[in-house]
């Protein structure tokens, strides 16, 4: 509730007293003098319905634009840790890579005699089954 809101109304309730006294003491002045000061008084408390109204719709919108921000925050930091998380991941994976082709470097090169026998057998049954059939 604002001034315009309750002066509004107190103006709308003299008013109808004055038109009333006017009607009862048979003065038309009065009589319209109170009828102008009820309109005015309507429209006054109306006036002060819509301020409460746009205050309240611009209270919601700062509340709005607020949660906004703050949901954002969230998000951007999620993502920041989802991308940290990924990164993470991203080094033990290419570790463990590197340490399973170090590993199997190793391997070979202690067997190289069975490492010969198994790439060129893995070749031979390449270009076999890649040969043109009639």
């Amino acid at each position: 509730m604002n001034k315009d809101h309750l002066e509004g109304g107190l103006r709308h309730l003299g008013g109808r007293v004055k038109t009333a006294a006017g009607a009862v003491g048979g003065k038309p002045g009065r009589q319209f003098e109170g009828a102008y000061d009820q309109a005015a008084g309507a429209a006054q408390y109306a006036y002060g319905e819509a301020r409460d109204a746009v205050r309240d719709l611009r209270d919601g919108g700062e509340h709005l634009v607020e949660e906004g921000r703050t949901r954002f925050r969230d998000v951007s930091a999620r993502g920041r840790d989802l991308a940290d998380e990924a990164f993470e991941r991203g080094q033990h994976y290419r570790d463990r890579a590197v340490h399973h082709s170090r590993s199997i470097a190793a391997r070979a090169d202690e067997n190289r005699g069975t490492t010969l026998a198994l790439v060129a057998a893995v070749a031979f049954a390449v270009g076999w089954l890649a040969r043109p059939t009639r």
